[in-house]
C-alpha cells in the first residue's frame, strides 16, 4: 500500500510543479497540464520512478469520470449566469469541436501522405 501513496505523491509533485510554475510565470495554461508536460519530460529521461507508476496512473483513469462530477456541480451554481452566456459558451463549444475534429482529419491526411503509412487495407481518397 505504501508503494501506491508514493506513486500517488509522485503525480501530484508534477501537478504541484506545474501549478506553481504557471502561477510563477503567468503562463495562460492550466497548471495540471504543465504539470503533465513535466511528468511527461521527466518519465522520457527513464528518470527515476515509483515501483507501481503504472499502476496507480491506470487505477486514477479507471475512475475518470468522477471528477466530472465537481465541474457539473460548478456549472449548476452558476445556472444564472448559464441564463444569460449560455447561447455563446453552447456556439463556442460547438464551433471549437467543429474545428477541432477538421484540424484532427487534415492532419491524419497529411501525416499519411508524409509518411505513406495507412491502417491495413484502407486506401486515401483524394
Amino acid at each position: 500500500m505504501t508503494e501506491i501513496l508514493k506513486a500517488f505523491t509522485f503525480l501530484l509533485g508534477f501537478q504541484f510543479l506545474g501549478t506553481a510554475a504557471v502561477m510563477g510565470l503567468g503562463v495562460p495554461i492550466p497548471g495540471p497540464v504543465a504539470g503533465l508536460l513535466f511528468l511527461i519530460g521527466w518519465l522520457g529521461m527513464n528518470a527515476p520512478r515509483p515501483k507501481l507508476l503504472k499502476e496507480t496512473a491506470q487505477g486514477l483513469i479507471a475512475h475518470l469520470s468522477l471528477l466530472f462530477v465537481p465541474a457539473a456541480v460548478g456549472i449548476v451554481q452558476h445556472l444564472d449566469r448559464l441564463a444569460l452566456e449560455g447561447k455563446i459558451l453552447l456556439t463556442a463549444v460547438v464551433v471549437s469541436t467543429v474545428l477541432a475534429l477538421i484540424v484532427g482529419a487534415l492532419t491524419f491526411v497529411v501525416m499519411v501522405r508524409v509518411t505513406g503509412a495507412l491502417p491495413k487495407g484502407e486506401e486515401l481518397r483524394s
